[in-house]
């Protein structure tokens, strides 16, 4: 059976897409994937990236470009009122369903589409209130659960880090990192066992030296 970790933020849209692609592009395969929420701007912090909000002609470039993508392909995509937002809020009350740092499959697309279904704001308060209600009866009620979620999502964030994920969404499997919807091709092919993987090719590129200064 395959294991493939998917670091995840719900602001990306990217990762909302992957996220309901990947069933169909692992179609026929023995796999589990552990679902694991990560800081988005905390990895791009960690490797310089102001990500595309911090370039606006590229901001706006990416909203057009997700929204195109999600009705070519068929996912429900509508920008939230408000993008970027602080996911914060979002990334504790799914890790308070969580022990370990990963959420099922039920809690990440109950959080997915309270983001990115309907466009509207994805922190309003009455809104907040309803997504925790509907997470109700898998929310953890123990003390502390609240601090731990926080912790958790500390550990997921330094713990993609160390693996080198730099962004999401990520999919993490057998030390090899596939990132981007773009990628689920390659994840697939690399599942398969394709060939070009057993070559040099894919560690020969960590050598090729950079031409600026």
């Amino acid at each position: 059976m395959h294991h493939i970790v998917m670091h995840l933020d719900f602001v990306s849209p990217y990762a909302w897409l992957a996220f309901q692609q990947l069933p169909q592009s692992l179609q026929g395969l023995n796999y589990h994937v552990e679902y694991r929420p990560v800081l988005l701007g905390a990895l791009l912090h960690q490797h310089g990236n102001p990500g595309p909000a911090g370039i606006p002609a590229k901001r706006i470039w990416t909203y057009r470009h997700a929204e195109w993508l999600g009705q070519h392909m068929g996912i429900p995509l509508q920008m939230p009122a408000q993008h970027p937002f602080n996911p914060l809020p979002l990334l504790r009350l799914a890790l308070q369903t969580s022990r370990d740092g990963s959420i099922n499959r039920l809690v990440a697309e109950t959080v997915f589409r309270h983001v990115w279904e309907g466009g509207a704001d994805a922190l309003d308060a009455e809104r907040l209130q309803q997504l925790q209600a509907q997470l109700a009866e898998q929310l953890r009620s123990d003390d502390g659960a609240q601090e731990q979620a926080k912790q958790l999502l500390r550990n997921n964030t330094q713990t993609a880090t160390g693996a080198q994920v730099f962004g999401v969404p990520a999919f993490e499997t057998q030390g090899h990192i596939f990132w981007g919807v773009d990628s689920l091709p390659m994840l697939r092919d690399f599942l398969d066992g394709h060939a070009w993987f057993q070559t040099p090719a894919w560690e020969n590129v960590k050598h090729i030296p950079s031409g600026l200064s």
